[in-house]
């Protein structure tokens, strides 16, 4: 581990709990250092959503290889939102799907820590930590689990060594990485595009399905011991990640992992609604109006309160695949800037989508923000 990773643990630990001498955690190299028994003392889910504030996405990038991924295609991109004022950056990552067959992962899950692209991985995320940025790594396109999931051991298995792994490696890392379980459960965990052969996300046993495979990485990050007993952990609602579904994938705290006495357990859901306004197929002739998206997520605030934990917007934008010249309009930058203060307005955070392509928000060298959405959106 690097020595900047050693300090910031240490000064988390120092700003961050009351010590006692009867317990103690492990920290970088074996290091040893006081930990107060009063959870209450440590970073909680609500206190980390707070300080996550505005962010962005580096999409399509590990998870799917359109852009480069390596460190020094990544880092300009992170200095640039940082001086913007962004507070967290997510990075989406696919381990055992995706880039024609060269994945982090095997077949079994049991990840590569040797793979070239998880090491340009583990850079990004050491440098984003090193400039005091949270970070969320996350399990992304992983269709071979989402479209086939059965219930099967066999696939929870192969789900819980994955996050077994991921979780070991990076245990000792300080509070400011989140892992988030799964990114938009989808297939048959449920979804709702009116194709193919998946069930509706208010299906029975795709709500149950949705539930478990939450579970599943929950408890393989928290038996990894070390910090990850209390990194803050975020579980997503099916219909990819569909914010309205939110109250049917948890209608109430014993639905949660960690049956809700988890301070450090936080919600992540995602919006494109309505789609024929934010998809990249959609036209702002369709644009409800601010209070459209102003009354959905006070409708999940109210919720998640009666269920006691924080949110976080992991995905939201305005896309086009053509006519891109719409995403040039006072209307969309309304869109981005109403969405950011309804958000921070309820306690939540906020993770833009930024793709670099339909989505994008940023240009190609990191140098400009597009059309002047995220200046606007963060003013």
């Amino acid at each position: 581990m690097t020595h900047w990773l050693k300090f910031l643990s240490l000064v988390f630990l120092l700003t961050s709990c009351s010590c006692s001498q009867d317990e103690k955690i492990v920290f970088v190299n074996g290091d040893e250092a006081s930990l107060a028994s009063n959870n209450s003392n440590l970073l909680t889910a609500k206190k980390i959503i707070l300080e996550m504030n505005a962010g962005f996405n580096v999409g399509n990038t590990f998870d799917n290889n359109v852009n480069n991924p390596t460190f020094s295609s990544v880092k300009p991109i992170i200095d640039f939102y940082k001086e913007a004022g962004m507070d967290h950056v997510r990075i989406p990552t696919t381990w055992m799907d995706r880039f024609e067959g060269d994945h982090l992962a095997d077949a079994d899950g049991n990840i590569n820590v040797n793979h070239p692209r998880f090491l340009e991985l583990v850079q990004v995320i050491d440098y984003a930590i090193s400039q005091e940025m949270y970070v969320v790594l996350n399990t992304h396109h992983e269709s071979w689990l989402k479209d086939n999931y059965d219930g099967s051991s066999s696939f929870d298995i192969k789900f819980e060594t994955l996050w077994t792994g991921i979780a070991t490696y990076f245990k000792d890392y300080p509070s400011f990485l989140i892992f988030e379980v799964l990114n938009e459960p989808e297939g048959n965990l449920g979804e709702n595009d009116g194709t193919g052969p998946f069930p509706d996300p208010t299906d029975p046993t795709a709500l149950a399905y949705t539930r478990k495979v939450n579970k599943i990485g929950y408890d393989a990050i928290r038996s990894t011991g070390s910090n990850n007993t209390t990194r803050l952990v975020m579980v997503g609602v099916n219909s990819q990640g569909n914010a309205l579904y939110i109250d049917e994938v948890y209608p109430d705290k014993a639905s949660l992992p960690g049956a809700g006495e988890d301070a450090f357990l936080a919600i992540q859901v995602h919006s494109y609604s309505p789609w024929a306004f934010c998809g990249e197929t959609g036209s702002n002739a369709a644009f409800p109006g601010n209070s459209f998206f102003e009354t959905g997520i006070q409708e999940v605030s109210v919720h998640a309160a009666t269920l006691d934990v924080p949110v976080n917007y992991g995905e939201f934008g305005v896309g086009r695949e053509t006519n891109v010249e719409e995403r040039n309009t006072a209307i969309v930058r309304g869109y981005y800037k109403t969405f950011a203060n309804a958000t921070l307005g309820q306690s939540m955070s906020f993770t833009v989508w930024d793709d670099r392509g339909w989505f994008g928000l940023i240009n190609s060298n990191a140098t400009a923000f597009t059309y002047d959405i995220v200046p606007t959106m963060l003013e």
